[in-house]
Order: structure tokens, then sequence, then C-alpha cells
């Protein structure tokens, strides 16, 4: 059975309609991403929005359409989504939580459709990345093509009647668009994982009764070689680091430096995103913190927030 919700479009961010009394949840993509299963577990029984892009989801919650919404931040095979880093800086939202979702993919099509009249296989980039070895090990000699994501790789064969087509997708996109299952578990490393965050207009009160993580994005105007400082303080502070991420300075992302041998040499700037384990009601974290300040010449706190401490298996499904 189709879905016939519409996603959000930068368009439809009009003034916000009254706050019902369910909790809205924006994502991106169409039913059966993984991205609205994060929004499912991440609040249970809320109201999934759909948007058509990253950044409208931070739309949506900034102009009360959606009380929350939930990014993809990195994946255990692919690494990090870069551009929702640099979608965190840009704007002023908070990370409130995180939640891991298994990724079990499958290869998918009309009813009927046999593996050996396939001409095509879309997905989203990362879905194609994540099961070439697998595709190549089926023999399948077909034409791989990058779409949006992978539920709307299997809508949109469901909804064009695609019969030389299959889409690698989740058992629940399967179902949603009236596909069939022709390969299960078709990702090259079964312990696949996409990491998400919850992102809110105000931040939760950091607590000391459970695992915390923080996260933080800090730059130099000097350029990296602040960085080993920056480390060095969560060091001395026992305090893990669980991500290191730098990003290009837009505001700034060259920086000339005189040479008396060479003339003028040119270097990349950097922001740099950091994750460590603490909460920042801890008297260690924020011992590092003001020195991480003293080093630094911009420093913003994401978010301080609950650990994902749920037990996965890699052959769940969603």
């Amino acid at each position: 059975m189709l879905v016939s919700q519409k996603p959000l479009s930068i368009t439809d961010l009009s003034p916000a309609p009254m706050h019902g009394s369910k909790l809205r949840v924006a994502y991106q993509g169409v039913p059966g991403t993984y991205s609205e299963a994060a929004a499912g577990k991440a609040y249970p029984n809320c109201k999934a929005i759909p948007c058509d892009q990253f950044e409208v989801t931070f739309h949506a919650v900034e102009r009360w359409m959606a009380d929350h919404a939930v990014l993809p931040v990195e994946n255990s095979l692919s690494g990090s989504i870069h551009r929702n880093y640099d979608l965190l800086l840009r704007h002023c939202l908070h990370i409130v939580g995180e939640v891991q979702i298994p990724v079990h993919l499958c290869l998918v099509a009309l009813p009927g459709v046999r593996k050996e009249s396939l001409t095509r296989v879309i997905s989203h980039a990362q879905g194609l990345a994540q099961c070439e070895r697998t595709l190549t090990k089926l023999g399948l000699n077909v034409a791989r093509e990058a779409v949006d994501n992978t539920a709307v790789a299997a809508k949109f064969i469901s909804a064009n009647n695609l019969r030389d087509t299959a889409a690698i997708a989740s058992a629940r996109a399967a179902e949603i668009y009236g596909l069939e299952i022709l390969e299960d578990g078709i990702q090259d490393d079964a312990s696949n994982v996409t990491r998400f965050v919850m992102l809110a207009r105000e931040p939760i009160k950091p607590r000391t009764d459970r695992p915390f993580k923080t996260s933080i994005v800090f730059a130099h105007e000097k350029g990296t070689c602040v960085l080993f400082k920056v480390l060095s303080a969560f060091a001395f502070g026992d305090i893990s680091l669980t991500k290191i991420e730098s990003r290009p300075n837009h505001n700034c992302p060259i920086r000339l430096v005189d040479s008396k041998c060479n003339g003028t040499a040119k270097h990349f700037e950097y922001m740099f995103y950091i994750d460590f384990e603490a909460s920042m009601a801890e008297p260690r974290a924020q011992q590092a913190l003001a020195k991480v300040q003293q080093f630094t010449s911009f420093l913003r706190v994401l978010g301080s927030y609950p650990m994902d401490m749920t037990p996965w298996s890699p052959s769940s499904s969603t």
C-alpha cells in the first residue's frame, strides 16, 4: 500500500500550526527510510514528519512545525555524513540525544521480477557502497544509480512500475511500497549501524545519573596547531573521546602564511568537531572546556545528552 504523505519542502515552511498533543519529529526522506526508524526509536508513538532535504528538518523545528528532528551523522562503514556536520554549525538547534540503528539492507523489486531480468539497481549512494561486494558476488552486471535515500528508491520503482530495476532498501520499505525481497541482508558487513542525533530548540539539562556524551565544535584563528592543546585538556581530565571530525572553515577556508624561503604559503583552515564521554554537569568536563576555551578563538557546545546504551544485534532488521 502506497503512502501518500508528501514530504515537507522549503516552500511548505509557512507560519507554524498550533501545537498538537502528539510529539512531532521531522526526518529526511519518505516512510520506510532508516531516519523514520530512528525517529520511532527516539520518540515512540511520535508523529513522524517526512522532509525532502536535511536542511528542511532544521527549519521545521526552528519554525515550530516540528518539536524535534533526527539527523544521521555517521555510519560504521561509510563514515561521517559531512553535510550534516555543516548544518549543525549553520543552525542553532541543540543535540538532545542519540540513537543507533542497525542497517539491514535487502535487494527488492516488483512482484514477479527475477534477478536475471534486472538492468539497474538504485539506492542511496551509501547503500550502494555498503553492498558493492555482495552485488558483485550475486553476478549482477547492472548499472548502479544513486538517489536521495533507500526508501525513495523503493518508492520510485513502485510508482513508476519499473520491472527492470531493483532497489537496495529495508524490508519495511519493501512492505510499504508493495515490493518483494529478492535477496535479504546484502550489506557487505553485518555489523552495519548508523548513528543519529536528536535535535531540539532548547538544550536538555545535563545530569550525572546515567552515561552522557557531549558534542562541541571549535576553531582557532592561528590554524590547526591548537588541536594538540585541546586534546591534552581532555587527556588530563581523563575524558574519553568518541569522535574527532574536521570540516573546512567556510568563513575563512584558506590562511596565507609568510615564508622567508618560498614566499606566501597557503594552508586550509578547519573547524573541529569532538564528541566526548562526559556530562557538562561533571566538574571534569567543565574544567576541560574551560581549558579548551583558552586555546580557541571559537567554541560552541552543540549538546550534552544521554548516550544510546541499548543493545543491538547485527541480524536485526528495520
